[in-house]
């Protein structure tokens, strides 16, 4: 399916960057065909009320490496690596990852998360972190971690899947 996978056991080079990428809101950064999907989202969202805005977007190795040594220095690397990827191990880097409004779990409880969890599929992506998927994905729930994956969304969220639910899924069975 042409699924790009960046996580805790598969990494992207340190030289990898989106040939393609874009700005959002004049600051945020995702492959062009990611933003087309994410403004049809958020008009959607917003023409029932809600406001889904863009935190987070594409990160270089750099930054990243820079986001998780600061983790590591303050929690310990211990309970960093439960939250945060390190560089070449972070979905950001492939351009395809948008964090949405409040990076923090008070963002699970609010309309915004509900609609999400019930329509972010139909715009081609999925809750990358669910609940209850930490052993499978190595991460902490992240309700506002938004993976674009394309049309696969849809059996993903049907099946209740995580992306490495869906690519073992893919080649095994």
């Amino acid at each position: 399916d042409d699924v790009i996978i960046a996580n805790k056991s598969y990494s992207l080079p340190s030289n990898f960057a989106p040939n393609n990428l874009v700005t959002i809101n004049g600051y945020i950064r995702v492959v062009d065909y990611v933003k087309t999907a994410f403004t049809e989202l958020v008009s959607a969202a917003t023409s029932v009320g809600l406001n889904i805005y863009p935190s987070s977007g594409y990160r270089s190795y750099n930054d990243q490496k820079y986001i998780y040594n600061n983790y590591v220095k303050r929690d310990g690397q211990e309970n960093a690596d439960t939250y945060s990827a390190r560089a070449g191990y972070s979905e950001h880097q492939t351009g395809l990852a948008i964090d949405v409004n409040s990076v923090d779990m008070s963002f699970d409880n609010t309309s915004e998360s509900k609609w999400l969890k019930e329509n972010c599929y139909l715009y081609g992506f999925i809750i990358r972190y669910p609940e209850a998927k930490t052993d499978i994905t190595g991460y902490n729930e992240e309700p506002w971690h938004l993976r674009y994956v394309g049309d696969i969304a849809t059996f993903i969220t049907e099946q209740n899947l995580t992306l490495e639910e869906y690519l073992y899924y893919r080649l095994y069975v």
